[in-house]
């Protein structure tokens, strides 16, 4: 099972993704991780993260495709956000002929803020994100679609929104 995570910055994805990681015979790849250890000084703006990112996940992606194939599950933990991003992560599951979840946590833009400040100040985070630099990744963001053909398990604030499985 490829687990797919979708959330704005601050939403709870890498809670969500260190919760999903602790079932059995699972990985979890972080992304913040990998380009904190590898790129930390290269990411000073947004076209940094995105070229940095394409690299790792140019890197990754075999990696996780030989993961699912020797039957493990990989929690994804790499921002499922924008309709390109979860074309790559469905190549994946696709070639390893896998089962996939796309996890859409819907968590209001207030929330994520506060979140975000508060995670800034006690600096438990690799990158430190401003309100600005929010609204700016934000304005990227896609939440998924039934017409992109993902199952989906929605994570509202309450956490009482049902899973749903988008089908096309």
């Amino acid at each position: 099972m490829l687990h797919m995570i979708c959330g704005k910055i601050a939403a709870g994805k890498s809670t969500l993704a260190a919760e999903l990681a602790a079932h059995p015979a699972t990985i979890r790849i972080s992304e913040d991780a990998w380009l904190a250890c590898l790129y930390k000084d290269e990411q000073k703006t947004i076209e940094d993260y995105v070229r940095n990112s394409r690299r790792l996940r140019e890197a990754m992606g075999e990696h996780v495709v030989a993961l699912l194939r020797a039957g493990l599950s990989v929690v994804l933990d790499f921002p499922a956000n924008t309709p390109a991003s979860r074309q790559w992560m469905r190549s994946l599951f696709e070639r390893a002929d896998a089962n996939h979840r796309l996890h859409f946590l819907d968590v209001p833009d207030d929330v994520c803020k506060a979140r975000l400040r508060a995670r800034n100040a006690d600096g438990t985070h690799a990158f430190n994100t401003s309100d600005a630099e929010f609204e700016l990744f934000t304005s990227y963001f896609v939440p998924p679609s039934a017409e992109e053909g993902f199952e989906v398990a929605f994570h509202g604030e309450s956490k009482t929104t049902p899973s749903i499985r988008f089908s096309s």
